[in-house]
């Protein structure tokens, strides 16, 4: 999995990344078929906003959150992210092929 991290009006610290990569990997526990993430976050007066793009296999999550504090966005934002990660990756689980068949 490669993070890619963008910032805008705000400078990207080696804490700031440590954060992200931290928390990208609960995500990645879920789903390990992440091809690419690419995060922006964003600073304009007292909204701190985080925002990613989940590349994986076939397709494409994107999730946002916006607060006072970044560390807080960047939470709320990979709380999301990974609702929506676990949301996709029971589509592809297939119930109805059972040993057995369906009773």
């Amino acid at each position: 999995m490669q993070v890619s991290i963008t910032g805008h009006n705000v400078e990207i610290s080696q804490s700031l990344k440590g954060y992200i990569n931290n928390k990208m990997g609960r995500v990645e526990r879920h789903f390990d078929q992440v091809i690419d993430v690419h995060v922006v976050l964003d600073v304009a007066k007292q909204r701190h906003k985080a925002e990613t793009t989940l590349q994986l296999s076939g397709s494409k999550i994107h999730a946002e959150s916006e607060h006072s504090y970044m560390y807080a966005a960047i939470d709320a934002m990979v709380d999301k992210l990974d609702r929506q990660v676990c949301k996709h990756k029971e589509k592809f689980t297939d119930y109805h092929r059972r040993k057995g068949g369906i009773k």
